[in-house]
């Protein structure tokens, strides 16, 4: 695994790099500020069933330390192959056929080298790999939930996310963060990245990226409506790395403790009944006049090139644990009581997806 630069020297990248580490400055910034300031009577939440992290806006249904992407770290042999190795079959596919974008940068900051090794971007989603090495023992959480990030030096307009690390030893760990941004996204921009250490540490990088091509977009514009929630599911996109599912709710609620848009996830099987891997996913929610209103698009693992038809069944998590916080307006900050056990259930209507044969044709690959 190269390292770019001396760590001790000045981080060389230019002029580009210097303004797009003081976009992360600046966003690093508004962190301690409210950065919700919503007209026509609009406010947004921060909300996440287990952590709240307010760089990335409104996480509904992931929690930012996953251990799932723990999990998949866990089979990894050798250092630098921690998308190769993983369980992820897309992380897998994208470093096999060169679909990554390698890096290779590594940054020292008292002991701690945090090497930022590769990262995918494909549809809307962005997967960053790191290796961190460390002369001295580390704690299980040292880094927190994992990075903030910048597109060419701003803040999205909202993003979900998680973080998972392998304890390899003592010193040694590897991590996966998967970025989910809402909004459009370009072809090409910088990534600013900042990752924090438990002792006021701060390792940046700052990086350009590319999405990979060969992604095919199915329009669906599937909607139901069952007992008040407004489901639209409008589009589905598939490539050799994984596939994914946008969706938007509307729901007559003025209390988001109680909304149940956000909590959509999907069971997804093929003609022949075999079951694709749901990953991640959460979700962007804001208070439109008297409704709740969420946007989200949930990944999941490639399917395969013989695929003809998927079954589709939306189904609602209730969660049983959670909090957050809301943030008005005015950038007021307020508390949320956990209400899940007061959410109703919802059961949703199955609908059939035809997968077009030129997908077929241009993903038949070993």
């Amino acid at each position: 695994m190269k390292k770019s630069h001396d760590p001790h020297e000045e981080f060389p990248q230019g002029q580009v790099r210097s303004a797009i580490r003081s976009g992360i400055v600046q966003a690093k910034e508004q962190l301690d500020t409210p950065r919700f300031r919503m007209t026509n009577g609009k406010s947004k939440i921060i909300y996440a069933l287990c952590s709240v992290a307010a760089i990335f806006g409104i996480l509904v249904g992931s929690s930012y330390y996953s251990p799932a992407l723990a999990s998949s770290l866990s089979q990894i042999p050798i250092i630098g192959s921690v998308f190769g190795n993983s369980n992820f079959i897309g992380l897998q596919q994208a470093q096999k056929n060169g679909l990554t974008n390698e890096i290779g940068e590594t940054q020292t900051i008292n002991g701690i080298s945090v090497t930022l090794d590769e990262i995918l971007y494909d549809q809307n989603n962005i997967t960053i790999g790191l290796f961190i090495e460390s002369v001295k023992e580390l704690d299980k959480f040292y880094f927190g939930a994992g990075m903030d990030f910048t597109m060419n030096g701003k803040n999205p307009a909202g993003a979900t996310g998680s973080y998972g690390e392998e304890i390899l030893s003592q010193t040694t760990r590897t991590a996966i963060q998967e970025i989910n941004v809402s909004q459009e996204m370009p072809d090409k921009f910088e990534l600013g990245l900042m990752l924090h250490g438990e002792n006021g540490e701060t390792w940046y990088f700052s990086t350009p990226v590319e999405k990979i091509s060969d992604i095919h977009n199915i329009p669906l514009q599937h909607s139901q409506t069952v007992d008040g929630l407004t489901l639209t599911v409008t589009e589905m996109s598939l490539s050799q790395t994984g596939m994914s599912m946008a969706y938007e709710s509307s729901e007559e609620e003025a209390d988001f403790e109680l909304s149940r848009g956000g909590n959509i996830e999907f069971l997804v099987v093929d003609q022949d009944g075999n079951e694709i891997t749901g990953r991640s996913g959460g979700a962007t929610g804001e208070r439109v006049k008297d409704r709740i209103e969420f946007k989200s698009s949930k990944q999941f693992d490639p399917i395969d090139f013989n695929v003809t038809e998927l079954t589709i069944t939306p189904y609602l998590v209730i969660p049983t644990h959670g909090g957050g916080v809301e943030i008005d307006e005015n950038g007021e900050e307020k508390e949320l009581e956990f209400k899940g056990d007061s959410i109703q259930p919802v059961e949703f209507n199955s609908f059939k997806v035809k997968i077009p044969e030129i997908y077929q044709e241009e993903f038949n690959f070993e």
